[in-house]
Order: C-alpha cells, then sequence, then structure tokens
C-alpha cells in the first residue's frame, strides 16, 4: 500500500464522519471469480467516488493493487474501499476468495459489523462460502446476498437464489428480480418486488422508474407475496400477519421498515440482482448496504481486557469513551514504510498524539509478545492504495496510520494512559511447509530483513528455524499462498530458491550391543591414545539417554570417564545411520586403556563416538518416524475419500464423529507419519473440492518401515 495520488481516477472528497451511526462496515466475501473487487468498483463509480471502474483483467481496480493480484487476476489481500451514499460513510471490505488467503478473510470479518455474500450467477458458489455463512450465524452477523455476473451469456438469476435457499435456509429472499431487455438475455433494469415499480437501466444510473408491464406482473405478484410473508413474519408487529392474511395491503413504508430492521438483527438476508459491467442494481444495493445494515454501535465489541489480562467493562462504540482500536492488516511500502490499516472500536484516534501499542497472544507465529508507546503523525483514509489524510477517526470507522515501529497485525491500540488489549481473532494454522535458501550471504541479509516484514503483516505465516535439518521453513496456508509470499520477498531484492522440506526422524538401536572404540596417533610429541569398550541396550520409547560407569581396576582414570559421555553424547547428535538424532538409549562404559602420557579429553572423546559408531555396525540400529494426530473435518460425501487416502498415507484411522459445530460435516481422526503430510493440506483441498481442514499435532515417534529407512541410508550415503 503506497501513499500517492489518487490515479485510480478518484473524484468524491474524503469521507470523514464524526458520528458512529453514519459508519457502516461491510465485508464483501465470495468465492474467487464470483465478482466482488468487480462489484466494489461498480459501487465506487455508482457513488461518485471515483470517475470510472477499473478492469481486474487490466489490473485498475481499486482493491487489487498488490503487484501478486494484478498478475494473478484475483485478489490476494484484504482492501478497504469507503464511499458516501445518502450521508452514510461506507467501508466496504475486499476479501480474497481462495482459501489460501482466509487470514485476510478472518481479518475482515473482524474489522466490519455485516457481511455482503457475492454469488455468481453463473459458477454458484463454494463448500467454503456455506460454510462462512454458519459461521456468521454463530455469531448473529447481520447478512444479505448479491447476485453477480448477471450480464454473463450462462447467468441464471433464479437458480443462483434457489441455490442460496437451499444452502443458507430460511428467509433468502430477493428484493428485486431481473428485467429483461429486448434480446431476451442482457439484464437492462429491476423489477421492484415491495414499491411494484420497474427501474429501467438502459440510460444509465440514475434509472428510470415506471409501471411494470402487463408481462412482468405474474412474477412480481407470485414473488411479492412470498417476500411480504417473510418481512411480516419478522415484524415486532403481531398484527400485521393477521392484517395481511385478511387482505389489507400493507404500506409499503411499514414493510420497508420491518424489513431494515430484520436485517439489522440478523434475521432476514435481502438478495438483490446486479450487473457490475451496466451498473444495474448498484443503487438498490447501496440502499441495502445503508439503511439495511446496522451503525457500528448496534454490533457488539469484542471483549477487552488489561494487556496483563486483568478483566475490564464491556466495550461501547462511543467516541468519548476509551480509546481501543485494532491493527487488521500490515504491510510496508518501500516508500512510506510500515502502514497499518487500523478499526477504531471505542474512543478517537488522532494525528500527533501518543498511544500504547500492545500485541500479545501469537508468540507461536513468530510474533514475541511487545509493549511500545508511539505517536501517530497523521492519520489516513485508505481508498485501496491511495491514502488520503483526515483528522481524527471515531469510534466505528476504520483509518490507516503510517510509520509506526512496532504495530503488528492483530495489535491494540489505546490511549498511553490505559493501555488494554483486545484477544486477537481466530487465526487459521499454516500447515503447508516450503523451505527456502538464500543464493549468497549478501542475500541472506536481505532474506531476514523482508522476512522481518512479511511476519509482521501476515500472522498466517510461520517462519521456522529448524534447528535440527537446519533449514529456513515457511509455513504457508497453501500453494497460492506461499507463490505470494516468494514474490514479495524476491520483490525485495532477495535471490533465493527452495528445496525439499526435510522431516526430523530420529535413530535408536532395537537390541543390545557392545562396541570398541580405539584412538592411537603418533605423530613426533604427545601422541592420542584412547581406548574404551561400551555395552548399548535400547531403552523404552521416550526413555532418553542413560549413560552407566562399570570400569573397574581404572582401566580408564575417572576423569576421562566424562570425556567418553561426551563423545557419546556428540555422536549421537550426529547420527549413526541417517545423519539423525539417536535417542532412548542407554550406554555403559564397561572396560578401556589409557596411556600416562598420551590419552587426553579429546583422545576420550573420539573412543567414545567410534566405539557407538562400532555399536551401530554391530548392533540393529533403526530410523523412527515422528507421528502426528490428525483431525480432519470434511462434508460427509468426502468421509469415504478422505479415510481411504489417510490409509493410503500410512495412517491408522482412529474413528470419525459428527462434526457438533456444523450439520453435514464429519470429524475423522487419524494419525499418520509426518513425512506424509508435508502436501497434504494441498491434497485435502483437492479431494474434497476446498471444503476440507485439517489439524494436527506431534504424538510419538515409531519405527519407519524397513524399505523407507533403507532408501534414507542410500540417500545419506
Amino acid at each position: 500500500m503506497a501513499q500517492r495520488s489518487q490515479d485510480k481516477g478518484a473524484t468524491g472528497g474524503v469521507p470523514v464522519v464524526t458520528d458512529p451511526a453514519r459508519i457502516r462496515n461491510v465485508v464483501l466475501v465470495g468465492h474467487s471469480g464470483a465478482g466482488k473487487t468487480t462489484l466494489v468498483e461498480a459501487l465506487l463509480a455508482a457513488s461518485g467516488t471515483i470517475a470510472r471502474a477499473g478492469s481486474v483483467t487490466d489490473g485498475t481496480t481499486v482493491c487489487d493493487h498488490d503487484p501478486a493480484a494484478v498478475r494473478q487476476q484475483r485478489s490476494v489481500a484484504l482492501a478497504c474501499a469507503p464511499l458516501v451514499h445518502d450521508g452514510v460513510k461506507v467501508n466496504l471490505l475486499d476479501t480474497p476468495g481462495y482459501a489460501d488467503f482466509v487470514g485476510e478473510l478472518r481479518a475482515g470479518l473482524r474489522a466490519a459489523d455485516a457481511a455482503l455474500f457475492v454469488v455468481s450467477a453463473v459458477d454458484g458458489m463454494d463448500a467454503a462460502t456455506a460454510a462462512l455463512w454458519e459461521e456468521c450465524a454463530a455469531v448473529d452477523m447481520p447478512r444479505a446476498v448479491a447476485v453477480a455476473r448477471l450480464d454473463h451469456p450462462r447467468a441464471d438469476f433464479d437458480e443462483a437464489v434457489a441455490l442460496c435457499q437451499r444452502v443458507f435456509g430460511d428467509n433468502v429472499l430477493p428484493l428485486y428480480l431481473p428485467m429483461l431487455g429486448d434480446d431476451g438475455e442482457s439484464t437492462v433494469g429491476l423489477l421492484g418486488l415491495i414499491t411494484r415499480r420497474v427501474f429501467d437501466y438502459t440510460q444509465g444510473l440514475p434509472p428510470q422508474v415506471r409501471e411494470p408491464d402487463p408481462e412482468h406482473l405474474p412474477a412480481i405478484v407470485e414473488s411479492r407475496n412470498e417476500l411480504i410473508e417473510g418481512i411480516i413474519a419478522e415484524s415486532e408487529d403481531e398484527t400485521l400477519m393477521d392484517r395481511y392474511l385478511e387482505g389489507e395491503e400493507i404500506d409499503a413504508g411499514i414493510l420497508v421498515e420491518d424489513l431494515e430492521k430484520a436485517v439489522a438483527r440478523g434475521h432476514f438476508y435481502p438478495v438483490v440482482p446486479v450487473c457490475a459491467a451496466t451498473g444495474v442494481g448498484m443503487d438498490a444495493l447501496l440502499e441495502v448496504l445503508t439503511a439495511g445494515f446496522p451503525a457500528p454501535p448496534e454490533h457488539a465489541l469484542p471483549a477487552v481486557t488489561g494487556v496483563d489480562g486483568s478483566p475490564r467493562p464491556p466495550l461501547t462504540c462511543d467516541p468519548d469513551g476509551p480509546l481501543v482500536a485494532e491493527v487488521v492488516r500490515t504491510t510496508i511500502d518501500r516508500h512510506v514504510g510500515r502502514v497499518c490499516v487500523v478499526r477504531v472500536f471505542s474512543g478517537t484516534l488522532r494525528p500527533e498524539q501518543t498511544v500504547h501499542v500492545s500485541g500479545h497472544g501469537l508468540a507461536e507465529r513468530g510474533h514475541p509478545d511487545h509493549d511500545a508507546d508511539e505517536r501517530i503523525a497523521h492519520l489516513y483514509s485508505p481508498l485501496g492504495a491511495t491514502l488520503r489524510e483526515v483528522g481524527v477517526a471515531v469510534a466505528g470507522d476504520i483509518c490507516a496510520i503510517t510509520k509506526s515501529g512496532s504495530a503488528e497485525t492483530g495489535d491494540t491500540i489505546s490511549a498511553k494512559e490505559n493501555p488494554l488489549l483486545i484477544a486477537p481473532w481466530e487465526m487459521p494454522e499454516p500447515l503447508l511447509p516450503v523451505a527456502i535458501v538464500a543464493k549468497s550471504r549478501s542475500d541472506e541479509d536481505a532474506l531476514a530483513r523482508n522476512l522481518g516484514r512479511l511476519v509482521a503483516g501476515d500472522p498466517t505465516m510461520r517462519l521456522e528455524r529448524n534447528p535440527e535439518t537446519h533449514q529456513l521453513v515457511l509455513w504457508c496456508m497453501g500453494e497460492a499462498h506461499a507463490d505470494v509470499v516468494l514474490d514479495r520477498l524476491r520483490a525485495g531484492g532477495v535471490e533465493l530458491d527452495t528445496e525439499p522440506v526435510r522431516v526430523a526422524l530420529r535413530e535408536t538401536f532395537t537390541a543390545p550391543a557392545r562396541g570398541h572404540g580405539r584412538h592411537v596417533k603418533q605423530s613426533g610429541g604427545h601422541g592420542q591414545y584412547a581406548v574404551c569398550d561400551l555395552e548399548v541396550e535400547p531403552l523404552p520409547r521416550g526413555g532418553g539417554f542413560e549413560f552407566v560407569d562399570r570400569v573397574v581396576g581404572g582401566a580408564v582414570p575417572h576423569n576421562y570417564i566424562p570425556s567418553v559421555e561426551k563423545g557419546v553424547r556428540a555422536q549421537m547428535e550426529r547420527g549413526l545411520v541417517a545423519g539423525h538424532q539417536v535417542v532412548d538409549l542407554r550406554v555403559t562404559l564397561v572396560d578401556g586403556k589409557a596411556h600416562s602420557v598420551d590419552s587426553s579429553d579429546a583422545a576420550f572423546q573420539t573412543a567414545g563416538a567410534l566405539a557407538l559408531r562400532d555399536a551401530a555396525e554391530r548392533g540393529q540400529p533403526a530410523l523412527l518416524e515422528p507421528v502426528d494426530e490428525v483431525t480432519v473435518r470434511v462434508p460427509d460425501g468426502s468421509v469415504g475419500t478422505v479415510m481411504g487416502d489417510l490409509s493410503g498415507r500410512r495412517g491408522r484411522v482412529l474413528g470419525t464423529e459428527p462434526d457438533p459445530d456444523s450439520d453435514g460435516r464429519t470429524l475423522v481422526r487419524a494419525e499418520v507419519p509426518a513425512t506424509e503430510l508435508l502436501r497434504y493440506a494441498v491434497e485435502l483441498r483437492a479431494m474434497t473440492s476446498g471444503a476440507g481442514t485439517f489439524r494436527r499435532h506431534f504424538v510419538r515417534y515409531d519405527p519407519m518401515s524397513a524399505h523407507l529407512a533403507d532408501q534414507i541410508r542410500k540417500e545419506h550415503g
């Protein structure tokens, strides 16, 4: 996100409001390709915010300003695009629809008070969109549906509505029907069901309003009756249904008022047909966003505590209340530095204000807990990549700050004299590892700098420096997420390669063995002399390491016995057959020899290591591999496929059970070797059409099958 002039054709003034009741925060969700970004462009153009709508294919949209988004022609990051309609500021939050960028979607949901589900009239919806509807329902988030891409030859509005009703449930009803042109294919207007008027867009916006033609009446009457019954069923006026059933004509103003209340409460979900290419339905959708969706004071706010975790009173969306804001997105711009998009929940944020920045609870993701006082120099209203300076951001609004020294995604911004903390929202676990290697020493320095910037802005990415495999591993959400991360690193001037991810195995003995270690060298002056004999026996799994001294008669001087142990431990770290750490072993020193002049600490360390290696050649060493317990959440129809695949990964299925948080889904539990899970995030998504998710945690080490162990030994040489 760069601070620059309004090069997307912005014409509207910078929207500034001081009354939270005049703000709406709306997140657009839907599968990739549904038309969310194109719809945002059309809404910005319809409201006069920009002079003309950009194009995704041309890379000229307000929201898809990231180079990766332009190249891939799909959103890869959360973007904010505010507009003003009828005196109300609407902060549109455009989210990626691809599953790899679910972290950006979660951030958008945190910042919003209502959700607009964008459903393609051509392609329908995916399982992830259906699951997201259930999540919104669980927290009573108000929702509406925009059926988009009506200009496509295969568009079918009726089928799209029927699909929404099957998947989303009751009270998903259209407010308008699309009106076709004389060619019988193009959508040129809307049929208003409450007003029983035709809105003709053939001359552009605003539409011409007229009486419906006779051929329109049957469709209007049928759909209108269903709509009115749905609205009345949610009305607080219990007499309204009786009056309607008795044949009374209910005033349109009463219906609209009850409709708006039901939408704001999250009990009714209006459907609006829209066509971004022609502008059809843009004004109708803006009315739903401003009049139907709730203002921030009507929406529940997240819980807040003191920085030390002490309880604090619930927040209210009050500009005069304690300052509490949250960083929902962080980027690093080469010109501006760190840019943070911030949702203000309580209080008022002003330029030149000193605030407290707190980040807690994400240490395992590479975000250590941190607290700092910082001065906010300027506030901005973000319009995609454009930052427009403003003088204030009140409770309920979304703004941007720059040049923060410590603020990261998920951090809380509060008053210096009253530091507070919002618990971070639920972050999905990154499950696809990618090992990266810098091409040169100078690239290593640039890589470290750029990784710090990426981790600060993307809490769905985890950075791991594996001390056993000595690999630098980025844990990502999927291949598309990994591609974007690598592209951003390269754009920062880093030359790097990827390499296969190595899993840290273990080695152990499966049977007792004896080993003889003799280290004798004479090269003039003091030589090196040490001999030791060891007995090695395996311990139960998880037994660790024991060293036992059973030397008699001073065969090994007492002062050299710790040296033998030190050499054995060093060899165990280096491995015996494949370069992996040796575990679960008891080593007993039973005999040895020393020289009064040539023996030394170093010589007995070497002899101890040689004796352990000799025991490995005589004994039966084995490789152990980590085993993870995996919980896979899949639609019921995919259970058999997933279970068969887990078995094919050398997994052991432990059982299945219905998902307590979702109807129509099943939890499959299994134990699977970690080496079989390196690309499971990608392969599970392919198996379940994007609907499957999983969690994993380490449980133990188990012996690796002989043929795989032999292959690893050969690769190790």
